[in-house]
């Protein structure tokens, strides 16, 4: 049998097989941040499709922190009812459910949060609207409310979590020095800009125990002007890997004009495919933590070839998974097709307008 189907574990956590669905936004989530039973059904669809491992939405740590509308929340434990029913039912999947742990920071909505947007650095003329400059009290703040969330992951039944520090929210908004021009001691070298990541993973270790699986998403990359670079995010990764984190789900691009750098459009060949494999092989050599890829992963062979050469440990993703739900099933049974996601990203479209997100060309196509 292919690698990609093997069993393995991640820090006591038992994987069916090396796939796993990359956190989105779903739109579906209550305007108070509870799991609804719709996005509790979309995930159980998830479990059900045989993904080895469902990352979740990103959940809001912060109410300050909430990036856009009907977006899951894991900021109080008025949450926890919906998020324990999202667990148990991805489990009664026989499926395994880490919850990302977010804060948008300068991308906070500051008319859904009814306050203006933290930012690392209030540079001038970056924003049209005010943004308020974290001292490093409310870094501390922040840090505390991503270990609570921790802990009301794990009280809710998810198999471990992972910290958002990707994309340009505000853990990434710390790495990148595009954003951050801090003169104290989270600003500078690397090791200052990392700061705030490595106060959130020891501090969320701490919370909930050394045998509980703690991942991170980050950039290996941020591909704007003066963003992260990839000698830096390497220096990263190492000191996560030193810091006891279980994995690395790699990714690269950032949050700029509402929509991620670089394009994820178009990819209609396997070359095309797995577009941060270089700078994954990178990480996965530098550190040797487990390593998630993430980026336009579309067809089995690409796929295979990404675990068979040692490339990273797993293939992740979101989009090709909004298609069709039940793709990693259809590969086990033999059917090895490439995904049918044409990486259009008209599935974010209903998810602005309140109806959650879908694929708008199968819905077009079947009529």
């Amino acid at each position: 049998m292919t690698a990609l189907f093997e069993e393995t574990q991640l820090n006591g956590m038992a994987l069916a097989n090396r796939f796993v669905r990359s956190a989105t936004w779903e739109g579906m989530a209550g305007d108070d941040g509870s799991a609804t039973p719709r996005l509790v059904d979309y995930m159980a669809a998830l479990a059900q499709g045989g993904v080895g491992l469902i990352i979740s939405s990103h959940a809001y740590v912060d109410r300050k922190g909430q990036a856009g509308p009907r977006q899951l929340g894991v900021c109080s434990d008025d949450l926890l009812p919906g998020l324990t029913a999202m667990a148990e039912a991805v489990h009664q999947n026989n499926g395994k459910m880490v919850l990302q742990l977010a804060h948008a920071g300068f991308f906070a909505d500051a008319s859904r949060t009814g306050h203006a947007p933290f930012a690392v650095s209030n540079i001038e003329g970056m924003a049209k609207s005010p943004r308020v400059e974290l001292t490093a009290d409310g870094i501390g703040k922040i840090v505390i409310a991503f270990a609570e969330a921790a802990i009301r992951a794990k009280k809710a039944g998810f198999d471990g979590v992972q910290i958002h520090s990707a994309h340009g929210y505000l853990l990434s908004q710390f790495l990148s020095p595009a954003f951050n021009r801090r003169t104290d001691e989270y600003g500078g070298s690397i090791e200052n800009r990392a700061r705030a990541l490595m106060d959130v993973l020891r501090t969320v270790r701490g919370a909930v125990g050394p045998d509980y699986p703690v991942l991170v998403k980050m950039n290996g990359l941020d591909d704007i002007d003066n963003g992260l670079c990839l000698e830096d995010s390497l220096q990263v990764g190492k000191m996560l890997a030193q810091g006891g984190i279980d994995a690395i789900e790699l990714s690269g691009g950032f949050l700029t004009g509402g929509k991620l750098s670089p394009s994820r459009s178009r990819i209609d060949s396997e070359e095309k495919e797995a577009y941060f494999r270089q700078e994954a092989k990178a990480m996965k050599e530098q550190t040797g933590v487990p390593l998630i890829l993430v980026g336009g992963n579309r067809s089995f062979p690409m796929a295979e070839h990404i675990i068979s050469e040692g490339i990273a440990d797993y293939i992740s993703m979101s989009r090709p998974l909004i298609r069709e739900p039940g793709l990693i099933n259809r590969w086990k049974s033999g059917n090895l097709a490439k995904s049918a996601c044409i990486s259009d990203n008209q599935c974010f479209g209903p998810a602005m307008a309140g109806e959650g997100i879908y694929c708008v060309t199968e819905k077009k196509e079947k009529g």
